[in-house]
C-alpha cells in the first residue's frame, strides 16, 4: 500500500475494524507516520502498517510469574509502525523521540551491553523466531507510540509484540498464533533485555480484549475471553499516572518473583502454583527462618489473588458489578499490605501510588473501585469511576499529579495486528 492510499476510504475502513469510532482520528496519525517514514528512510515506499496495544491489568497483581491467574485487557493506546521489508537481514527502527536502532540479524547472540535497551528486544524476538524454526528478516520501520513509557500500561510489551507481529506477517504469512507471539516476546524480555517479567503483559497485548489467563502451564496458557462493557454498567476505566518511572525499579520487581520462588523452593518446587496453599500455612514457622517474613506474605497474596481472578471473571460474566468492585478493592488492599508494591523501600519519602489510592478512596468511597496497577512501586493506579463522577475524579487527579496524569481508557478487542 502506497502512502497516498492512506487517505482513501478503504484504509479508513481497515482502521475502523481495529479502532471503531476512533478510526477518523487514527487516520491522521497513520498518515503522519507514513510521512515520517519517507523522511526517516529518504524514500517514498510501498508500506505496510502494524499495531500493538498496551494493556491494563484488571486482576491478578504479580501472579503470572509464578504460573498464576490474571484478568487483563488490551486498551486503546497502542504502538504503530509503517514498515518496508528489506532483503539484507538488517532491521532499522526509527521510533519517534528516540535514537534510531539498527540490528543485524546475522548476529542473534546475546549482547550484554544491550540489556535494558530496545536493541535487545528486537534481537531477542528474532533469536526466538530462529530457535522455533520460523522465518525472520530485515525491515525498515518508523514507529510511534501513545503507550506511555513507565506508566504501567506495558509499553515494552507493546513494542515486543509489535516487532513479533511485523515479522509474523512479513515473513510467516501471519501463521504464528497471538499466544506464541506473546511467548516469543516474553523470551526476548527475559533473556535478552534481562528483565524477569511474567507472561501477562505480552499475552494481553497480543491477544486483545478482556482475557482471563491461567498460566499453570506457561507453554499452553488457558485463555478465556470475558464479555464485558464497562460503559453499559455506567462506569469509566481510569488510569492515573502518578509520575513515577518504572525504569529504576527492576530490582524491586525482581524481588517479588524471587521471594515467591523462595517459598516454592522450600518445598522443592520452582513456582508457587506447584505448591498447595495449605502446606505453606502448615509450615510458616520453619519457612520464615529460610525466606524471611515478606516472602510468606507475598506468597499468601499470590494464592488469594488467584481466587480473586476467578471471582472477578465470574462477576463480570454474571453482570454483578457490585461484587466486581468489592473484589477490585480487596485486590488493591492485598497488594498494599502483603505484596507490598505500592512504594519502594529505597525511597520511602516518595509514595505517589499510595497517595493516589488515598485520594481515590476519598473521592469514590463506596461508589467506585481502585487498586494499584501493574508492577507497582511507582507509576499508576486503576480506578472504575461512575460516569457522573468521572469529571471530578479526573480533575482531582490532574490537580495533584499533573495535567496529563489521568486517562479514560477503552478496551480494544484486537491485539497485535496488521492494519
Amino acid at each position: 500500500m502506497k502512502k497516498i492510499d492512506i487517505k482513501t476510504s478503504d484504509f479508513l475502513a481497515r482502521l475502523a475494524v481495529v479502532y471503531g469510532d476512533e478510526a477518523s482520528a487514527q487516520h491522521e496519525r497513520f498518515f503522519a507516520l507514513a510521512e515520517s517514514f519517507e523522511k526517516d528512510f529518504d524514500c517514498d515506499a510501498d508500506l505496510r502498517f502494524f499495531s500493538a496495544p498496551g494493556r491494563t491489568e484488571v486482576g491478578g497483581n504479580h501472579t503470572d510469574h509464578n504460573n498464576g491467574k490474571v484478568l487483563a485487557a488490551a486498551i486503546n493506546l497502542d504502538a504503530i509502525a509503517a514498515v518496508q521489508a528489506r532483503d539484507d537481514g538488517v532491521i532499522c527502527v526509527n521510533s519517534q523521540g528516540y535514537a534510531p536502532i539498527t540490528v543485524d540479524t546475522a548476529n542473534l547472540n546475546i549482547v550484554d551491553d544491550e540489556a535494558g535497551k530496545s536493541n535487545a528486544l528486537i534481537r531477542g524476538v528474532c533469536a526466538r523466531f530462529n530457535q522455533l524454526g520460523y522465518k525472520y528478516g530485515g525491515f525498515n520501520a518508523s514507529v510511534t507510540s501513545c503507550v506511555l513509557s513507565g506508566s504501567g500500561l506495558s509499553s515494552s510489551a507493546a513494542y515486543e509484540v509489535l516487532i513479533g507481529t511485523i515479522l509474523n506477517y512479513l515473513y510467516n504469512d501471519g501463521k504464528i498464533s497471538s499466544v506464541e507471539i506473546a511467548q516469543i516476546s516474553q523470551y526476548a524480555e527475559n533473556v535478552y533485555f534481562k528483565k524477569p517479567c511474567g507472561l501477562m503483559d505480552q499475552t494481553a497485548c497480543s491477544v486483545g480484549g478482556f482475557v482471563k489467563i491461567d498460566f499453570e502451564d506457561t507453554s499452553a496458557p488457558v485463555i478465556d475471553k470475558v464479555d464485558f462493557d464497562i460503559a453499559k454498567h455506567g462506569y469509566n476505566l481510569c488510569i492515573v499516572d502518578t509520575g513515577g518511572n518504572h525504569a529504576d525499579l527492576t530490582g524491586d520487581y525482581a524481588a517479588i518473583r524471587l521471594e515467591m520462588n523462595s517459598v516454592a523452593e522450600y518445598f522443592g518446587k520452582s513456582v508457587l502454583r506447584q505448591v498447595d496453599e495449605k502446606d505453606v500455612f502448615a509450615n510458616i514457622g520453619d519457612i520464615r527462618k529460610k525466606t524471611g517474613d515478606r516472602a510468606i506474605e507475598r506468597a499468601i497474596h499470590f494464592y488469594n489473588e488467584n481466587k480473586r481472578v476467578e471471582r472477578l471473571s465470574k462477576a463480570l460474566s454474571d453482570g454483578d458489578f457490585e461484587s466486581f468492585k468489592s473484589t477490585i478493592i480487596e485486590s488493591g488492599k492485598s497488594s498494599f499490605m502483603y505484596n507490598q508494591n505500592c512504594f519502594t523501600l529505597s525511597a520511602p519519602e516518595s509514595q505517589p501510588v499510595a497517595l493516589a489510592l488515598c485520594i481515590a478512596e476519598e473521592l469514590l468511597k463506596d461508589s467506585g473501585a481502585y487498586r494499584v496497577h501493574g508492577g507497582g512501586f511507582a507509576g499508576t493506579i486503576q480506578a472504575f469511576v461512575p460516569t457522573e463522577q468521572t469529571e471530578a475524579f479526573v480533575c482531582a487527579m490532574r490537580k495533584t499529579f499533573g495535567e496529563n496524569s489521568c486517562y479514560i481508557l477503552k478496551v480494544r478487542s484486537h491485539g497485535g495486528c496488521e492494519i
